[in-house]
């Protein structure tokens, strides 16, 4: 490896934003199927899916993510983060062409099992992979690439399939799902060349290259760099703690200080789906078009609007996530998005009405919609900006970053795997719910939604303890003092300088700490139990 290729190889916003193209395949996927429920060589190739067909057709997906991000608990500590995400592109590559073949309704959602399948795993092993690669001060903003990379497959896919919407045929959606096996073959390829996460080889033993890869990622390569040989102690410490005391089993996962963690993180990927997201990204041309937009071209350019806005409102929280903590992101993305959900059923609900196909009244195929009121529609079209805003700036990156922060390392592949299960449960529910809910409840589905969402707001407010700033074994201690404890009591990480500190210094200030770590905090960083405040002891 030249000397280039392997600064690249050893940057950590490089290595980690690089995993992350991973994410990207959802977003591909999301997209891919929002832009064709309009498409007339679609529905005449699989026989006009009607709601509850096309909810199955778009729900395999999740459901084969759901298989995948379950079998990350054994995969992610079996192969290591680094081979799991190679498969998980080789899987996507075999998916998108089942997919672009398909002839039918079976061939298409065989296809659609396969590539969730690969979502399932990239999704879950991705951010294990990030948060143990990442220094702790810069951990989130590396983390949330991974919902801003979301973003970007869902932006690009979309934009393809806008623009083979004017080819005449089925090569109109053929040709979009068969350049979705491009990334993957990128990522399969290029994760050759990175590292194999530290705490991954010090936990099987391979301890000179687990620190050499610390040293390459957080030290400039100097093995000797006092930050580098602390945090790799206390890595060290952790591994070999949890090595007798860990989880060798599911069940483990029951053990004193683990269940509340799991809930956690399943918990807030239940709730990143329930907030309402999944609606205004797979379903938003049937939003559009019950706020009364016609016309496949209007729809997908005011849908397309919304994409855009998914990924520039990712942007703030990626730089800031880290300075304005977990819990306020969370807070405040719960009650936007309530209140903008809200909105979207108030106005549906008194400008709407039923409307039947043809003069028919065959309920199946009925829709809700505003029709010669264009100030309602221009609202509604508005206020479902706003929310895809709210999500993306705090709900998005969150619900990435969190499950992959809390856990200990010896659960963190069992647990961030379950969570992320969760987010594809959910995710499938919905996806196959939906279309049917809008037939039959019509602008009531907007208000179970917003419900969910400030459901959400007291669930964290009274269970979530923030974690930015701390590294994952000072996690650790929040959740290992053995009985409850406040959660809104557990601030921010800003009372003693630790590890965590250290690097954020460093990575603002650029100083080298080859020659000691007491310039920089005035004493000695001891053992990670030292970073916690006494008011969070005592909790």
């Amino acid at each position: 490896m030249t000397k280039y290729n392997a600064r690249i190889a050893s940057n950590p916003y490089i290595v980690g934003s690089f995993a992350c193209i991973g994410g990207g395949l959802f977003g591909l996927d999301i997209s891919s199927m929002a832009a064709v429920l309009d498409n007339d060589y679609y529905k005449s190739t699989f026989r006009d899916p009607q709601a509850s067909v096309q909810g199955a057709i778009v729900a395999a997906m999740p459901a084969g993510s759901l298989i995948g991000a379950l079998a990350v608990t054994q995969l992610a500590d079996r192969l290591g983060r680094k081979k799991t995400i190679i498969l998980a592109g080789l899987i996507w590559v075999i998916g998108s062409i089942l997919q672009c073949a398909a002839v039918n309704r079976g061939m298409l959602v065989a296809g659609r099992i396969v590539a969730g399948f690969s979502v399932g795993i990239s999704s879950a092993v991705v951010p294990i992979y990030q948060s143990e690669v990442a220094a702790p001060s810069i951990r989130g903003r590396i983390v949330s690439l991974q919902q801003w990379s979301i973003t970007w497959g869902i932006l690009i896919q979309y934009f393809i399939q806008f623009g083979c919407s004017y080819i005449q045929g089925t090569a109109s959606f053929r040709v979009p799902w068969g350049l979705q096996m491009i990334p993957a073959i990128v990522l399969s390829v290029g994760m050759l060349f990175f590292p194999e996460s530290p705490r991954y080889l010090l936990d099987i033993g391979r301890e000179d290259e687990a620190l050499q890869v610390l040293a390459d990622l957080h030290g400039r390569g100097d093995t000797r760099n006092e930050l580098v040989v602390l945090e790799f102690e206390e890595i060290k410490q952790q591994v070999y703690f949890e090595r007798t005391q860990g989880a060798k089993s599911y069940l483990d996962l029951l053990k004193p200080g683990n269940p509340r963690r799991v809930m956690l993180g399943m918990s807030l990927q239940m709730w990143s789906q329930l907030c309402g997201m999944n609606i205004m990204m797979y379903y938003i041309v049937y939003v559009f078009q019950g706020a009364g937009l016609q016309g496949m071209r209007v729809n997908l350019i005011a849908s397309s609007v919304q994409y855009v806005l998914n990924v520039a409102m990712t942007v703030p929280a990626i730089i800031y996530i880290d300075r304005w903590g977990r819990r306020p992101m969370l807070l405040v993305g719960t009650l936007l998005m309530g209140f903008w959900m809200f909105l979207v059923g108030g106005l549906q609900g008194a400008f709407g009405h039923w409307k039947y196909p043809d003069s028919s009244n065959d309920a199946s195929e009925r829709q809700w919609v505003i029709e010669g009121n264009r100030a309602a529609t221009y609202a509604v079209i508005v206020c479902s900006y706003l929310f895809v805003c709210s999500f993306a700036t705090t709900m998005g990156p969150v619900s990435w970053t969190y499950p992959a922060e809390i856990f200990s390392l010896k659960v963190r592949g069992k647990a961030v795997a379950l969570s992320t299960a969760s987010n594809w449960l959910f995710n499938c529910a919905l996806a196959f719910g939906v279309p049917p809910g809008l037939v039959s409840i019509g602008w009531k589905t907007y208000f179970i939604f917003g419900t969910f969402n400030f459901a959400a707001f007291i669930h964290v407010l009274f269970m979530f303890p923030e974690t930015v700033g701390r590294t994952l074994e000072e996690v650790e201690d929040i959740f290992g003092q053995g009985h409850a404890f406040a959660a809104w009591k557990i601030g921010k990480n800003v009372g003693k300088k630790g590890l965590a500190d250290i690097h954020r210094d460093d990575h603002n200030l650029g100083v080298d700490h080859k020659h000691g770590v007491e310039h920089h905090t005035g004493e000695h960083v001891g053992h990670h139990a030292g970073s916690l405040t006494p008011d969070e002891k005592v909790l």
